[in-house]
């Protein structure tokens, strides 16, 4: 549940804040905490969004023990999450809602899906490494 928790909370703080940081440096136009509804179930976009990165958080906890320590930590959940959701949202993702797959890359595009998933990455492990510490510590402890 921590690490559904985490992936959940990681999308409206830290993906969404990157995206405000993004769009204020006039790299996207995409909106910020997305009320539009998605398909299948009408859900609000930020909250569908919210959702999967609960999902992806669950994954990357699954991911925790091939995950190098130390200071090699950090880089390596900012990797999982630029290149496993944005991978999968222009591959997969994008084919199931009739889009061809990785339809729009433009610079942009990439720059703005790669670094608003590493910052949802970076958000989730933070998050979990404090719930897991009572002391605060954000010291991974997976193993």
């Amino acid at each position: 549940m921590l690490a559904f928790a985490a992936g959940f909370i990681a999308v409206p703080v830290f993906h969404q804040g990157m995206l405000t940081i993004l769009g204020a440096i006039g790299l996207t136009g995409a909106g910020v905490f997305s009320m539009e509804a998605t398909w299948p179930f009408g859900l609000p976009r930020i909250w569908s969004l919210a959702f999967w990165g609960g999902v992806w958080g669950l994954v990357l906890l699954a991911a925790h023990p091939y995950l190098p320590r130390g200071t090699n930590y950090w880089p390596s959940v900012a990797v999982f999450g630029a290149l496993g959701p944005t991978l999968v949202a222009w591959l997969v993702v994008g084919p199931l809602k009739g889009q061809g797959p990785a339809e729009d890359l433009s610079l942009a595009v990439v720059i703005t899906g790669l670094l608003v998933n590493a910052a949802w990455g970076l958000g989730t492990a933070a998050l979990l490494a404090a719930f897991r510490q009572p002391e605060g510590s954000l010291k991974p402890k997976y193993r």
